[in-house]
């Protein structure tokens, strides 16, 4: 990945979890929502973002995301107006759950662990 493309896809992470915390007025989002990265192609037509969204709640989590998925045109609105660049790309969001599924781990293993000792 060269420099631009990496910084682009700072400046979009940054970007995109302010519009989407601050501008996006959507009762649907009710979760707290991290956006973790931005992976944008060489092309700049396509970028995938990878949001976590932290809820106890599964229904409310997969709403929030939910929302979050069809509020792209106004990301992508928002984010032509902030950034002077020719062409903004399509956000492809993709839910992360690599937390979850490690806190399941470290659950399994703890149970194991404390089977083994007991």
């Amino acid at each position: 990945m060269n420099t631009r493309t990496s910084k682009l896809n700072s400046e979009f992470k940054r970007l995109i979890a302010e519009i989407l915390t601050r501008k996006v007025k959507d009762p649907r989002i009710t979760e707290m929502f991290t956006v973790l990265d931005v992976d944008c192609d060489k092309e700049l037509s396509t970028a995938k973002v990878y949001v976590s969204v932290f809820s106890a709640d599964s229904d409310k989590a997969a709403a929030t995301f939910a929302a979050i998925c069809e509020n792209e045109p106004e990301v992508r609105r928002e984010i032509s107006k902030t950034m002077h660049i020719r062409k903004v790309p399509h956000f492809v969001f993709v839910s992360d759950t690599t937390q979850e599924y490690g806190q399941k781990i470290d659950k399994i293993l703890n149970e194991l662990n404390k089977k083994s000792n007991g």
